[in-house]
């Protein structure tokens, strides 16, 4: 399995467009039956999120700005602090996903910042691209569930002129 490097790396990407992805949003989680409550209300959430040429430029090169949190290192230092927690407390989201976040966003600031008229989406699955497959084209391999490393995927590309 492919390990992605050290710091944020930066891929040049093929974006994999598959409409099937925005489908996941309707997948049932727990405490949410019918799947994320954003689906059809938020207009960058689908059925109302474009898809992703419709949005980007497909005549510029497109970037994966990855962010590789240590799952499994976080769950261990949660399993320390907290020896009772079930696996399922261990790995809740609530307790890595905001420093995971906020580790991704830097890594955009600092694309963005080297990269004149680029505009990045944290979402991308909602604009109909499949990020597994498109990471495994350019080497990385996702676990699904992630055991050692769950990804965060920003892509990037040049908006098409008239958009905001």
């Amino acid at each position: 399995m492919n390990q992605v490097p050290e710091g944020f790396p930066v891929l040049e990407v093929n974006p994999i467009i598959d409409q099937s992805v925005r489908e996941l949003c309707t997948r049932p989680y727990p405490l949410h039956p019918k799947g994320c409550p954003n689906f059809g209300q938020k207009d960058t959430c689908p059925p109302k999120a474009k898809m992703f040429f419709e949005v980007f430029d497909p005549s510029y090169p497109v970037y994966a700005i990855v962010n590789a949190f240590d799952y499994r290192g976080h769950k261990e230092q949660m399993r320390a602090k907290h020896p009772e927690w079930s696996e399922r407390q261990l790995a809740c989201v609530r307790f890595w996903q905001g420093k995971a976040r906020k580790q991704l966003k830097l890594a955009i600031n600092m694309f963005l910042s080297k990269h004149e008229n680029y505009a990045a989406t944290t979402c991308p699955e909602a604009l109909g691209v499949n990020v597994t497959e498109t990471l495994k084209n350019a080497g990385i391999i996702m676990e699904w569930p992630p055991k050692e490393i769950a990804y965060q995927v920003a892509l990037a590309g040049k908006k098409k002129t008239g958009d905001c």
